[in-house]
C-alpha cells in the first residue's frame, strides 16, 4: 500500500518533470520571439502609373533603408529585371522585406543595375542613369515606426515622367516615384511580475493563436497581429496560476500595452 510520503514524492517528481518540459519548450521558442522586441518589419512593394511604352524594364539590385539615427539596413531584396508596365492599374509586386530598429525611417535607397531598358513599339533601347544616381536612387521619407509593427511602403513609379528622350534619340531613366507609407498591422506588449519568471504568452482572435515568451526582464511583445479583438493568456510555471485578459483591441499601426500583469 502506497504511503502518504511516497505519494508526495511522486507528485513532487511529476511537477519537476512538467516544469522541466515547460522551460525546455520556452527555451526553444525564445530565439525566434525576442528579435521583435525593439524592431519594426518593413515590406516594400512596387507599382506603376500606366505609360505609352511597350515595356519599361528596371534592373533592380538592392533596397536600403536608413533611420534618423543614421542606422542603415540592407533589406532582403528580390533582385532582377522588372517590367513596370506589368504592375499598372493597381497591380503590385513585393521587392524587399526586412527589419530595422524602431524609430523614424528617413530614407530609402534603390540600387539600380546597368541593364534597364525601354521598349518603344518593337525596338528596345538602353536606359542610361544620370551620374547623380549612380550610387542609388534616394527617396526621402518620414515614417515613424513602433516596435513590433509591420510597415508597408508602396513605390509608385510614373513611367511617362520617369523616361526622358535625349536629343540624340537615346533614353535616360530619371525615376519619378511617389512613396505611399502605411502601417500593416499592430502588436501587443506588456510585462509580468515577479521578474525572473519565464511565462508563455498566447493571444487569440477568431480561433487563431499567436505565442511568445517573456524575457529575463519579464517583458513580452507579440508582433504582426491583424486588426481585431484578442484574448490574452499568460501561463507561468507552477505553482503560479495562469492569468487571462479578454477583449483587448489591436489597431493598425499601434502597439497595444497590457501594462504590468501580476501573477
Amino acid at each position: 500500500m502506497e504511503t502518504t510520503k511516497t505519494k508526495n514524492n511522486r507528485t513532487f517528481i511529476t511537477k519537476i518533470i512538467i516544469f522541466s518540459a515547460f522551460v525546455s519548450s520556452l527555451v526553444l521558442l525564445m530565439p525566434s520571439c525576442n528579435k521583435d522586441k525593439n524592431s519594426s518589419h518593413i515590406s516594400v512593394k512596387m507599382t506603376d502609373s500606366p505609360g505609352d511604352y511597350t515595356a519599361v524594364m528596371i534592373d533592380l539590385q538592392g533596397v536600403e533603408v536608413t533611420g534618423t539615427a543614421g542606422n542603415t539596413v540592407i533589406l532582403s531584396t528580390k533582385a532582377g529585371m522588372y517590367n513596370l508596365l506589368d504592375f499598372a492599374n493597381g497591380a503590385d509586386t513585393l521587392i524587399a522585406t526586412g527589419d530595422m530598429v524602431a524609430g523614424t525611417m528617413s530614407q530609402m535607397r534603390l540600387i539600380l543595375g546597368p541593364n534597364s531598358t525601354v521598349t518603344v513599339g518593337s525596338v528596345s533601347y538602353p536606359l542610361s542613369t544620370p551620374s547623380a544616381m549612380q550610387s542609388g536612387l534616394k527617396l526621402q521619407m518620414h515614417q515613424m515606426m513602433e516596435p513590433g509593427v509591420t510597415y508597408g511602403v508602396l513605390l509608385d513609379f510614373d513611367a511617362n515622367q520617369s523616361i526622358v528622350v535625349q536629343g540624340n534619340g537615346s533614353y535616360q531613366l530619371k525615376p519619378v516615384i511617389r512613396t505611399i507609407e502605411m502601417a500593416m498591422n499592430g502588436s501587443i506588449n506588456g510585462s509580468i511580475t515577479p521578474v525572473g519568471v519565464i511565462a508563455a504568452i498566447s493571444v487569440t482572435s477568431n480561433g487563431i493563436s499567436y505565442t511568445s515568451v517573456t524575457n529575463k526582464e519579464g517583458k513580452f511583445l507579440i508582433a504582426g497581429l491583424p486588426v481585431g479583438t484578442y484574448d490574452i493568456t499568460v501561463t507561468p510555471p507552477l505553482p503560479l496560476l495562469p492569468v487571462t485578459i479578454t477583449g483587448k483591441s489591436v489597431m493598425m499601426g499601434v502597439s497595444t500595452s497590457l501594462g504590468v500583469i501580476a501573477l
